[in-house]
């Protein structure tokens, strides 16, 4: 068998903020994720997005090191409806206090793009097609 990637997993340092900040883009989480050391949710296409508390790394890691502010990072994106649900969600995120990298602007690709930053310094990419 051919490994399949079929996971994506990011390292936080307080599993409720994080939460927080993706529930602010609309995931959902079950009850009791914010206390977990592990959540997972499924993307479709057999993809997961799976959280993990620094604690529950170095509980199998004990080298783990929690990346710095000038560490390689894990960068998502989300694919937005319109043009408009990408100022919308940026608006709605960075109103709730969290980092805005970029603003929304329309880029010379043809989409609607904007950039976030997660409260462990992930970056996360608003993106719509522009219209036509």
């Amino acid at each position: 068998m051919t490994p399949v990637l079929n996971a994506f997993g990011l390292a936080v340092a307080d599993m409720a903020a994080s939460l927080a900040f993706y529930r602010l883009l609309g995931m959902e989480f079950a009850d009791g994720a914010d206390d977990a050391p592990h959540v997972e949710v499924a993307l479709g296409g057999g993809i997961r997005l799976m959280w993990d508390t620094h604690a529950v790394i170095k509980s199998f890691d004990p080298d783990f090191t929690p990346p710095g502010p000038d560490s390689a990072r894990v960068g998502l994106a989300f694919e937005c409806a319109g043009p408009a649900e990408v100022d919308a969600a940026f608006q709605k995120v960075t109103a709730a206090g969290h980092t805005g990298r970029l603003k929304p602007w329309n880029a010379h690709w043809g989409q609607r793009y904007a950039v976030l930053v997660d409260p462990d310094g992930n970056t996360v990419d608003l993106y719509a097609a522009l219209e036509t």
